[in-house]
């Protein structure tokens, strides 16, 4: 955090992003990353965010709702699992 702080400072003072970037070990993107952070935040945008994933792509849409999937698993344990069977059972 406190490297962030002073990489910013020092471009707020009117230091050029490139040289500042080699200086500091990180690229120009991440630099431009913690300024615009800085810019969005304020002095919050120095802690470190979750890595976690906002969101997980092969997750199915009815493991988010409890009362939908155990519909859902109730219809694959009662009806044979062709698509035509469980559209009409829905």
């Amino acid at each position: 955090m406190d490297e962030r702080l002073r990489f910013v400072a020092r471009l707020l003072e009117g230091e050029k992003m490139a040289p500042l970037c080699a200086e500091f070990g990180i690229s120009r993107k991440t630099g431009y990353k913690i300024f615009e952070r800085y810019k969005d935040c304020g002095v919050t945008a120095f802690t470190d965010r979750s890595r976690r994933p906002y969101r997980q792509a092969n997750r199915p849409r009815f493991a988010r709702n409890c009362g939908s999937r155990s519909r859902a698993c109730s219809c694959r344990r009662s009806a044979p699992s062709t698509p035509c069977s469980i559209a009409t059972t829905w």
